[in-house]
């Protein structure tokens, strides 16, 4: 679900909110796999203020970040989720932090900003020989399905005159409750101008097949791409 300030068929909007809702997953050993939201904001919203933070406290950091709610209690993060902190922060003078298990990138020292760690691990995992390559950590089986749930708010925002809950087949990479006959209405043209101290709007829209629209967006249809004359030959 999704929605946003206003967007047109060329722009997209300059803020925005999108929900996700993935369902249960079987257990990952010991540990169980519920149904979990996450609800994404940008362009300047923002969630609603845990009741722990004191006043005058920033949520995240200057950059963004995130909130894990929990059945036992939340954490808050700056940006890529760098430094974690247990919400209240007085609950960190007495957590322990625990062993690490996930591989740490070489040179990261957990900061993303002041290195080029991340970069230099994929040039790494490009060049070693194909039968000894260590995956670099944020590899495409990790980062693709992570890029397609982006996407998919994008296109959540994008078909939110729909009016509905989208719920979307990762499998055949498609929305399967839009029906051949919807329609959505697209923003083509968004002006104003005071003539002799009048506002006039000038606000157009188009009708598009939603199912087909989708369909384009998911799957875009590229013009061919250039090709060269044949060249002379000494």
């Amino acid at each position: 679900m999704a929605s946003s300030t206003l967007a047109n068929l060329y722009s997209p909007p300059q803020a925005q909110k999108v929900t996700y809702t993935f369902p249960e997953r079987p257990p990952k050993g010991e540990v169980n796999m519920p149904e979990v939201k996450v609800h994404w904001y940008d362009g300047g919203l923002l969630p609603d203020r845990p009741e722990e933070l004191e006043d005058g406290e920033m949520m995240g950091d200057s950059n963004g970040g995130l909130i894990f709610v929990g059945t036992r209690g939340k954490i808050m993060t700056g940006c890529y989720g760098m430094n974690p902190t247990l919400l209240p922060k007085s609950a960190m003078a007495h957590f322990k932090q625990p062993e690490p298990t996930i591989p740490r990138i070489k040179g990261g020292n957990g900061n993303i900003w002041g290195t080029n760690a991340h970069e230099q691990d994929w040039i790494r995992a490009c060049k070693e020989p194909a039968d000894s390559r260590k995956e670099a950590s944020s590899n495409f089986g990790f980062s693709g399905p992570f890029n397609e749930m982006v996407v998919m708010g994008v296109l959540a925002v994008r078909l939110s005159g729909l009016h509905r809950e989208l719920t979307w087949d990762g499998e055949k990479m498609e929305f399967t409750n839009i029906s051949p006959n919807d329609k959505i209405k697209v923003v083509t043209v968004d002006e104003y101008a005071v003539v002799d101290g009048d506002p006039h709007f000038d606000r157009r829209f188009a009708e598009f097949n939603a199912k087909e629209m989708a369909s384009e967006w998911i799957r875009h249809s590229y013009r061919d791409g250039w090709s060269l004359p044949e060249m002379p030959v000494d």
